[in-house]
Formats: structure tokens, C-alpha cells, sequence
């Protein structure tokens, strides 16, 4: 994904040709490559599965022979799918992922660009972001990533006190359990400002999530006692079922690892590893949000995620695009033009992989391709972490005059409440 000048955001019209032209020739060129939208046929079956009442996991679906590896909750959610042709499924799957993508970008630049012309803008940066490869993938797979990226974003945009802020995010981890990281986050931010202030709208944010967490997985415990049951008792600790550690595509720490250490289990090294980065990235997002800056702190938090998961395919990264616009958003161009050139380059993918395992035998040039999104997400997060230390005590929102401003403004934050 390039860097898009968002000056050029007060050209609606145009803005809406170029996104549509964009999007067309991503659909074709989706139909000419033959893409299989394999993970949505396994969503189907699972649909499938629930209503004829089986067992959801030692269900296998596809020539490939793939294993349900979601909670049952995402199960109950995929039975629609059953009631439409594949054809029509999957037509419709494209055009709601590109729908989302709309929707990621809107809530990205609302996030990163709160000043910017958003309904413009939106358009510019979703006709380039929909060919870099986490997204080109999502839709290659009929993924939900951008689904589930925009029940997170929609939940940490809301203002303080919205009565649903939370739902979005525990609905999205119970299908899909990565997107807890962030409500573990608010818990602990929200616990930091308890001791200055009590009870606060972040904790509240928390105990939400938390809720909506709850409840979904009992429902889906009350329609799928026997599948809730071995998920949550076993199933969810079988790192395996979700695909080989070493595999090119998985651009997470035990990926790297695994590759790295040539063996298909890095054992306890990855354990240490994600501990460490689990430690260290979400003292940066809780850093960054106690300072009042929410764009920093839930960069922070999604690339500790994806990082610390036991798999995160490339598909997963679409988190990408709010981590440009970040960069581009405070000022450092050319590493928002470099990690845009990073996800857009499939360089991943210029390297040994596929049957055969050949990805235990990367050379050190291979190994750093196919670690360019951990390699990436990682340098954001020590650049996060050089701002956060760059504020002494509290910080200002940007462009703020820091010399000129009361102490009392200066310790303000985004959000308008005393720090």
C-alpha cells in the first residue's frame, strides 16, 4: 500500500471514479487468477455442519482436508452461507469485503487523521490499499479479517461513555480469539487511570467486551454443548490444526522461529519470545493511551497481536493500513512509504514455500523475505515506544504548543479529561 497525498481528498468525485475503477479491476483480476475463496468454503461447511447437527470438529472441508479452527460461536454465525449458491456466496463475499475495506479505511483515517476530509480521503486510500497483499489475500480466501478488523476499530473510535463501545470487540473475539489482546489492553489502561480517577469509561469499555465475550460463547454453548465443550477443553490449545508453524505465510514470532531454528515447533523459545513482546508491546499501547494518543496505542496493540499469535497468516496483517497511515499521520513519510512498500511487495512469497516443508531450509536472505511483516510491525512498535519517551510526565496532542500552553492543557488528553 502507498502513501496517498491526502491533499488531494477535496476531489470527491474523482476520489469516487479512481475507488471504483480500482475496485473493478481488482475483481477482475480476482476472477482471472482463478481464486478459490477456500477459507469461505470452509465457513460454509462449518454453516453446513451446524445444521445437520455433526461434529463440528472433526469436520473437513475442501480437496485440501481443513479442520475447523474457530470457536462455535463463528460456526452458528457462517449458517446463512448454506441458503446461497457458491456462486452467488462468493460474489457476495466480495463485494461485502469491499465494502469493509471502505469502512477500515473510514475508521483508520478517523483514528490516525481526525482533521482530514474523511469521506474523500476514504476513497483515495482504499483504491491503493486494496491491492497490497493482506487484503488482495482476504479476498483471495474469502477471509474475514477486515470483518473482524472493523468491529475492533468501530469499538475503540466511539467516544468515552458509548453505551455499546465494547460489544464490537467481544463479539469479535469470540469468533476469532486474537482480538482479546485489545480488551486486555483496555483493562490495564483503564486500571492505570483508576488511580488518578476511579472508575473511568475505559474500564467500563472493558467489562463490555468482556460481557459481550460471555455472552456469545454461552449462547453458542446453549446450541453446541458438545462442540463448546471439546473447544474450549482442548481444541483451543491444538496450535497444529490451524497449519505448519514454518509455513511462509505465517508472519507471526513463532513463524520467524520456526524457520529460523529450522523445526516445525520452536517450543520454548516462542513462548519466551511472545511473553516478552507481549510484555513490551502492551506497555506501549498502554503508554500511548494514558498520554491521550488512542492512534498510537491501538497500532501498538494490533501489532503485539498478530505478533504474540500462534499463527498469523498474511491476511491477518490487514491491521497494515491504519500502521501507515499512522506513520504518514505523525510526520515520518518515508518509513509510511516503506512499510506500504513492504506490504504491497509480496516479497513473502519470492521464496521457497508450499508442499514439502521447504521453508526449513531458507537461507538467511529467504528467512528475512518471509519475517518482512514481523520485521516491520516490530520496528513501528520501538518507534511507538521512542515517542512515548520522547513525552515527559503527560503529553499534548499534536501540533499542541507546548512552550505557551498551561501545564493544566498540556496534561489534557484526546479525549478531553485530566490525565
Amino acid at each position: 500500500m502507498t502513501v496517498i497525498a491526502l491533499s488531494s481528498a477535496r476531489r470527491p468525485a474523482l476520489a469516487a471514479s479512481v475507488c471504483l475503477l480500482s475496485f473493478t479491476a481488482f475483481w477482475m483480476a480476482q476472477r482471472a487468477a482463478d481464486v478459490s475463496m477456500i477459507d469461505l468454503m470452509v465457513y460454509r461447511a462449518e454453516g453446513e455442519t451446524v445444521r445437520a447437527g455433526a461434529d463440528l470438529y472433526a469436520m473437513r472441508a475442501t480437496r485440501a482436508n481443513l479442520p475447523t479452527t474457530y470457536p462455535p460461536f463463528a460456526a452458528l454465525l457462517f449458517t446463512p452461507l448454506t441458503l446461497l449458491g457458491v456462486p452467488e456466496m462468493r460474489a457476495l463475499a466480495t463485494a461485502g469485503n469491499l465494502l469493509l475495506l471502505v469502512a477500515f479505511v473510514y475508521l483508520s483515517l478517523r483514528l490516525t487523521h481526525p482533521q482530514t476530509d474523511r469521506r474523500s480521503a476514504t476513497l483515495w486510500v482504499a483504491a491503493a490499499a486494496v491491492w497490497c497483499e493482506p487484503v488482495w489475500t482476504t479476498l483471495r480466501y474469502g477471509q474475514i479479517n477486515l470483518l473482524l478488523a472493523v468491529a475492533v476499530l468501530w469499538d475503540i473510535t466511539r467516544r468515552e461513555g458509548h453505551r455499546w463501545a465494547g460489544v464490537g470487540i467481544g463479539c469479535a473475539a469470540a469468533v476469532k480469539l486474537t482480538p482479546a489482546l485489545f480488551a486486555l489492553f483496555l483493562l490495564i489502561a483503564g486500571l492505570v487511570r483508576a488511580r488518578r480517577e476511579g472508575w473511568n469509561p475505559w474500564l467500563r469499555r472493558a467489562a463490555t467486551a468482556l460481557a459481550a465475550f460471555l455472552g456469545t460463547t454461552l449462547a453458542a454453548a446453549a446450541v453446541l454443548p458438545y462442540d463448546s465443550r471439546r473447544y474450549w477443553t482442548g481444541t483451543v490449545f491444538a496450535a497444529g490444526r490451524v497449519g505448519h508453524a514454518e509455513d511462509t505465510a505465517n508472519q507471526s514470532l513463532r513463524g520467524i522461529l520456526a524457520r529460523l531454528l529450522h523445526t516445525p515447533d520452536p517450543g520454548l523459545w516462542w513462548v519466551v519470545a511472545a511473553a516478552l513482546v507481549a510484555a513490551a508491546g502492551l506497555a506501549v499501547s498502554v503508554g500511548a493511551a494514558v498520554r491521550g494518543d488512542r492512534a498510537r496505542a491501538v497500532v501498538a496493540c494490533a501489532a503485539t497481536a498478530l505478533l504474540i499469535s500462534p499463527v498469523s497468516w498474511s491476511h491477518h496483517w490487514v491491521w497494515c493500513v491504519p500502521m501507515v497511515l499512522l506513520l504518514a499521520a505523525r510526520g515520518s513519510k518515508v518509513w509510511a512509504t516503506a512499510a506500504g512498500l513492504v506490504f504491497c511487495s509480496y516479497a513473502l512469497w519470492w521464496v521457497p514455500h508450499g508442499p514439502g516443508r521447504l521453508e526449513l531450509a531458507q537461507n538467511s536472505g529467504q528467512m528475512v523475505l518471509s519475517a518482512l511483516y514481523s520485521l516491520t510491525s516490530a520496528t513501528v512498535l520501538v518507534m511507538l515506544w521512542r515517542m512515548n519517551r520522547t513525552v515527559s510526565g503527560c503529553s499534548a496532542p499534536p501540533g499542541a504548543a507546548h512552550r505557551s500552553a498551561p501545564l493544566r492543557a498540556l496534561c489534557t488528553s484526546r479525549w478531553g479529561r485530566p490525565l
